[in-house]
């Protein structure tokens, strides 16, 4: 019992010199956000290569707009790509006059987005938690950095943020558009509210103002909204704009606020930042922009099942428990606390305090108009991520409260939440035990429940023999005791320590190495095969992919490839070529085994060019007639 003492009293005296020491507290507050964001976004960001299907439409898209300098039409493979709007090519693109058209220019865009993020979230929970001692007269400075440094670490430390902050794609851009546009709005909203009659200190913000300007927060959460446009269209600010809503006509507080932001301003600001591009697009493509964006990647994915994307009801809830884990198991219990339905309590807080019931907002928000879209896909729920960080996080801070003295001027609650029983607390703790468990025994039996993957020969037996799967069982049933451990002698305030440790853990010494893994086995023959086409491509070759799509190639060979799925359809276009006499009278054709041995050629009908993994480069000469001896001179 001394001992743990010990650890707490330095624990609370190094707090309290950074409480005393803003510039202590600053340093240390940096230096923190720096190992959480190198830990989960910056390691070994690019040494792996572009994975299939989605991120290589990307990079190259980027790459034609990058060397071409056309910064308005997207291209992929010789075709418009209208999937997502400009501004992550934009940010590719720069990124490769930075750095050079490589992986890390890729994924920088995701990377940086992730890292402000959660720099802001930082930001919005110290200032928050420093309001709250400020408005019951105390100075807890360890609740304050701990709970900081805690939200950021659950923000950054889990699968589903880490996945898409490491991933050349568009979804943690937007998510960091739109997160941060609703932490600029709240920081905003609760800055900008007028101080209680008779109060002399500032605990409830400054005053409302006639300015014909909003706020510095508001301003920057309109321009967020416009870079969420510009990210993935309407969603970047539908999404946001329902939120608040709904937020601030619970509260009571629409017309009020709407007042303080201008609304006309925010208007003219969001149009002015988003529409110049999408007007040019539309002046440039016509009506095939405007069906393919608007009708085809936004309304049909709302209303109808898009690419086979079709999933259950319970999508989401699935995801989020697996997307968040493990601290995902604690979400019920911090949504209870809040007991969001009691309006009257919500409504006499000061509007900094209400912090938690944003987020709830927002979380709920996400999850139900995804949940309501035919269309589903796992990334789509990525922006309430950081509300169930903040949500969690909230959560923990009830045990660093202590004995507050309230205000004895006041007339309203000192307290953000309602008291929560212990006991939901401890039921919430051993469900974390035995998903952890779970968790552990998956690993363990990973081999029976993957499936197989084409691209990899041997898929099951790598596995085993890599031994990964029992590293990630051992990390996740050792922490599964030791919070079992925490649990019996109620040391409630190291659980949610022991699931970040784990995390980390299960990150260093498994998902990082089965990246690699799969990156060698299944991406790396892609590269090497480009590297060789590269080389021996004639002038004017055509190259074909048959049985599959891998865009990677395309980013890689910096060639056009042509997608045939059938052997049939690759021998008529040989006779189609043939008959046209183009020159060279012969392409590069790249294919499994088992797909060339369904086209039926002789070994004089083709020239082996190289074998890598699961895949075969020959180089096909045109034929006049379908059975036509081939010759290769």
């Amino acid at each position: 019992m001394r001992m743990k003492l010990s650890v707490k009293g330095t624990v609370d005296q190094w707090f309290n010199k950074m409480g005393r020491n803003s510039t202590l507290g600053v340093t240390a507050s940096i230096l923190w956000l720096m190992v959480i964001g190198w830990i989960a976004f910056g390691w070994n960001l690019g040494t792996i290569g572009l994975i299939d299907e989605t991120e290589p439409l990307f990079a190259e898209a980027s790459r034609q707009m990058f060397i071409t300098g056309d910064w308005i039409t997207p291209f992929f493979n010789g075709d418009t790509r209208f999937d997502k709007p400009a501004l992550i090519y934009w940010c590719q693109a720069i990124a490769y006059a930075m750095i050079g058209v490589n992986e890390w220019a890729v994924r920088l865009p995701s990377a940086i987005a992730a890292f402000g993020l959660i720099c802001l979230a930082f930001y919005t929970v110290q200032w928050y938690l420093a309001k709250q001692d400020e408005l019951e007269q105390v100075s807890r400075p360890t609740r304050r950095y701990l709970i900081s440094f805690l939200v950021a670490a659950l923000m950054a430390l889990n699968g589903e943020t880490i996945i898409w902050a490491r991933t050349g794609v568009s979804d943690m851009l937007l998510t960091g558009c739109m997160a941060s546009a609703l932490l600029c709005f709240f920081l905003g909203y609760a800055k900008g509210g007028r101080k209680r009659a008779g109060e002399a200190g500032g605990a409830g913000g400054e005053r409302i103002t006639n300015a014909p300007f909003p706020n510095n927060w508001y301003l920057g959460c309109y321009v967020l909204i416009a870079a969420g446009i510009l990210t993935k269209g309407p969603v970047g600010i539908v999404l946001p704009g329902l939120i608040i809503f709904a937020f601030l006509l619970y509260v009571g507080k629409l017309r009020e606020v709407l007042r303080e932001m201008r609304p006309l301003v925010g208007i003219l600001i969001i149009l002015g930042l988003s529409v110049p591009w999408y007007a040019l697009v539309i002046w440039r493509n016509g009506w095939n922009y405007i069906n393919a964006f608007f009708g085809y990647h936004n309304l049909e994915r709302f209303t109808e099942v898009v690419n086979g994307h079709s999933a259950p009801w319970y999508f989401y809830f699935i995801i989020v428990l697996l997307g968040f884990a493990p601290y995902s198991v604690y979400l019920p219990v911090a949504i209870f606390r809040l007991k969001f339905w009691q309006r009257s309590h919500w409504r006499s807080l000061e509007r900094f305090q209400q912090l938690s019931l944003f987020a709830w907002f927002w979380f709920a928000g996400i999850f139900g108009f995804f949940s309501i879209a035919v269309t589903k896909l796992p990334s789509y729920v990525l922006p309430l991520m950081p509300a169930a960080a903040i949500l969690v996080a909230l959560l923990w801070s009830d045990l660093f409260l202590g004995k507050p003295k309230a205000d004895a001027g006041s007339n309203f609650p000192v307290s953000p939440r309602l008291p929560l029983p212990a006991s939901f607390l401890l039921w919430s703790g051993w469900i974390n035990v035995v998903f952890l468990s779970v968790l552990a025994t998956a690993l363990f039996n990973i081999i029976y429940i993957l499936g197989s993957d084409p691209a990899i020969t041997n898929f099951h037996e790598l596995i085993k023999q890599s031994g990964l799967p029992a590293i990630g069982g051992v990390i996740w049933l050792l922490c599964a005791v030791l919070v079992a451990g925490l649990l019996l002698s109620r040391r409630w305030d190291y659980i949610i320590s022991m699931n970040i440790l784990g995390f980390v853990a299960f990150l260093i010494f498994f998902l990082t190495p089965a990246l690699f893994f799969i990156d060698q086995e299944r991406q790396l023959p892609l590269r090497e095969l480009s590297v060789i086409i590269q080389q021996v491509k004639k002038p004017n070759e055509e190259l074909v992919m048959l049985g599959f799509k891998k865009p990677s190639l395309v980013f890689y060979s910096q060639t056009q490839v042509n997608y045939f799925r059938f052997p049939q359809e690759t021998l008529e276009h040989l006779q189609n070529q043939a008959a046209k006499g183009l020159k060279p009278p012969s392409l590069l054709l790249l294919a499994e085994q088992k797909k060339l041995l369904q086209m039926d050629l002789q070994p004089d009908d083709y020239k082996n060019l190289s074998t890598k993994g699961a895949y075969n480069l020959i180089r096909v000469p045109f034929v006049k007639k379908k059975n036509e001896k081939m010759d290769i001179s």
